[in-house]
């Protein structure tokens, strides 16, 4: 089963489910590897467009077992269609998502797996990218609070606010990526664990940067900017 969005129905019906096989573009020279998220996931080339083909896939110990199997509940509840939505509830409200594309799933038995295509975010790394290569300005951890801030606004919730689903544009800019689990909520203690998860995210890579990348004052230009 497949979707897209409004604006790239037409792709669909051009291509079908031809274009989540990583095999196909690969065999057109299009496609390249990223590191982005948990799951499988590649750049495209399609055109002068440029996409994110992402393979739903488990973490931790259920992982180990069904990697990239979910159990079936639903059309309304498969990750990938649920994700799609919410990216494109975002966008309506002007917050700074990649622009989602279309999913699929395949069903077998009890279980399905899934897809997600959404625009690449061109010239933005990922925050723990950034750091990598060197330290932020106290400005740039302010604008990373503050965007946070806009998403809570709206009451998006992000299951897994880290380091590694917040990127950076080369010259200036935010965005928030990676919705799987995510949803619309009225204000709460979510916000809260969201901002905890974050920080332990960046505690942990801390573990493997320069002393100069990430310190107790970064976190508090964070909440400085998120407060503001």
């Amino acid at each position: 089963m497949l979707v897209a969005s409004s604006q790239f129905a037409s792709l669909l019906e051009s291509d079908g489910e031809s274009i989540f096989d990583p095999d196909r573009w690969r065999a057109l020279g299009e496609l390249s590897a990223t590191s982005q998220g948990r799951g499988s996931a590649w750049f495209v080339r399609s055109g002068d467009d440029e996409w994110v083909l992402r393979h739903y896939s488990r973490g931790g110990l259920v992982g180990k077992f069904r990697r990239d199997s979910y159990l079936w509940t639903g059309e309304s509840r498969v990750r990938a269609f649920a994700e799609l939505r919410l990216t494109s509830a975002l966008q309506e409200l002007g917050l700074p998502v990649p622009v989602p594309i279309a999913a699929a799933y395949r069903r077998g038995g009890l279980s399905y797996r899934c897809d997600l295509i959404t625009r690449r975010i061109k010239g933005a790394v990922a925050l723990s990218a950034r750091l990598a290569a060197a330290p932020l300005s106290a400005d740039r951890w302010r604008e990373i609070g503050a965007v946070i801030a806009r998403f809570h606004g709206a009451g998006a919730d992000h299951a897994d606010l880290n380091a590694h689903n917040i990127l950076l544009g080369e010259a200036g800019g935010v965005s928030l990526i990676d919705f799987d689990r995510g949803r619309l909520r009225a204000p709460g203690a979510w916000r809260r664990n969201n901002m905890a998860r974050l920080q332990r995210s960046l505690l942990k890579i801390q573990q493997s940067l320069p002393a100069d990348r990430y310190d107790s004052l970064c976190w508090r230009f964070i909440m400085n900017g998120y407060q503001s």
